[in-house]
């Protein structure tokens, strides 16, 4: 049997198992490497010339991580999740319960979105903005899969379009230089510009899951006990923040620049070493403080850090074994010329790997190394290689049950053990999401 698909199915068999997925993807390179044909010194040797590939988008989830810390330090975050709450709890008392809810529920949407770019805490805003607006839902009667599934939305569907904060990591960091490694040999050429506009008609497809869900499938009342609400996050009281001006001032200044910088250059490394810079000047942390404010970035991302190192070795494991050229081969006498059928069976291989791994960061290195030379083959513009590897990859991140889109939301809404993550997250946010991509992405990578 083909060694990368022994490789694949033992790393995901492991990751399933709850087993810690730096040591799926570990042991997944050493099978592979060694029924591949490979001694354990080569296999060794390949998965350490790997690792060094994931370095760079180590040091960017560090520095976003201690971007993260720094501008949660200015207070802002906690003062605009402060406001929010404070506006909801005015307007229940309001005939209009309808008119609040969709105020909620775009609110939700918004700061998921600021989240992963313009404030990049990620799922961090979770347990300071969602159990204070649980009361609010409570008299509302607002089913919280809606909920589950605007807060995933928010938490995805940025990173796959926009490439700033986690965007520039998914899109320039990750699924550029991956797909540069493995088509430049083959000849293929993607440039930064094509990525946001390959993935813009997948994204359309979970706008159109998002839609769905509120206004159809959970727009109904759901009734809700009042309990008290467990795990609340020490430290955050009802009273807004205050930074001081110049803080604030700076904290916006150093959100623009860093912006600015990613965009212009394409790196999150550069943009959040300038943003962290610019708080220290606003006051927000002094520079002997700056060693603290990296490690607590550090301990923030150093999972998906090691992840995305491992990841890394595995792929060049794979590469090394020569097996992929095997796989191509037998693909394309499988498949034939059915571009089609073709496209369909990567995109559904992407979903079991990501929902096995938990994160679509990390399952690119891997699909990347396989797709690539399967597109080209099957004869795929490179719009369309982009769309199917980004997909493929984005696809069982809404909707694994190891993600941070779905325990993210979780953690906020069953505060007081009212809300099933199976059920109540997961489920919810596959269907609606994981569907639609797959029908968009085949779509996209069959037009484009």
């Amino acid at each position: 049997m083909n060694a990368v698909i022994i490789a694949v199915l033992v790393m995901v068999a492991l990751s399933l198992a709850r087993v810690s997925v730096v040591f799926a993807l570990v042991v997944g390179a050493l099978v592979g490497g060694l029924v591949g044909g490979l001694s354990l010194d080569q296999t060794l040797e390949a998965f350490n010339d790997g690792v060094g590939g994931g370095a760079q988008v180590a040091l960017a989830y560090a520095t976003l991580g201690a971007f993260a810390v720094a501008i949660s330090r200015s207070g802002l975050p906690d003062m605009l999740a402060n406001v929010l709450i404070r506006m909801l709890g005015k307007e229940t008392h309001a005939a209009n319960q309808n008119r609040v809810k969709w105020v909620l529920l775009a609110a939700v949407v918004l700061v998921a979105i600021l989240s992963q770019n313009v404030i990049p805490v990620h799922i961090a805003f979770i347990p300071v903005l969602i159990p204070p607006l649980l009361t609010v839902m409570n008299r509302l009667q607002l089913d919280r899969r809606a909920v589950a599934c605007a807060l995933t939305f928010g938490l995805t569907a940025p990173y796959m379009l926009l490439p700033v904060g986690f965007g520039a990591i998914f899109l320039n960091d990750i699924l550029l230089a991956n797909l540069r490694s493995a088509g430049e040999p083959l000849g293929l050429e993607i440039t930064r510009e094509m990525l946001p506009m390959a993935m813009a008609i997948p994204v359309g497809g979970m706008l159109v899951g998002l839609v769905v869900a509120l206004t159809f499938s959970y727009r109904g009342r759901r009734d809700y006990a009042v309990k008290p609400l467990a795990n609340t996050p020490a430290g955050h009281s009802a009273t807004p923040a205050t930074p001081h001006t110049l803080g604030l001032v700076m904290s916006g200044v150093a959100i623009v620049a860093a912006l600015g910088l990613q965009l212009y250059s394409g790196s999150m490394i550069l943009g959040g070493l300038v943003g962290i810079g610019l708080l220290s000047l606003g006051g927000i942390f002094k520079w002997r403080e700056a060693d603290d404010l990296f490690t607590s970035g550090m301990r923030m991302m150093a999972l998906i850090g090691f992840i995305m190192i491992s990841a890394a070795g595995f792929a060049e494991v794979m590469k090394t074994t020569g097996d992929i050229d095997t796989l191509v081969a037998g693909a394309v006498d499988l498949f034939g010329d059915n571009r089609g059928l073709a496209a369909l069976v990567m995109l559904l291989v992407g979903l079991f790997i990501t929902l096995g791994i938990g994160s679509s960061f990390s399952t690119i290195p891997i699909i990347a190394a396989i797709f690539v030379p399967l597109a080209v083959q099957f004869g795929f513009s490179p719009m369309a290689t982009v769309v199917l590897v980004g997909t493929a990859a984005a696809l069982g991140d809404a909707g694994s049950p190891a993600s941070d889109s779905t325990l993210g939301p979780t953690a906020g809404l069953n505060v007081d053990g009212q809300h099933d993550h199976m059920w109540d997250s997961v489920v919810p946010t596959f269907l609606h999401y994981n569907v639609p991509l797959i029908g968009f992405g085949w779509l996209a990578t069959m037009m484009l």
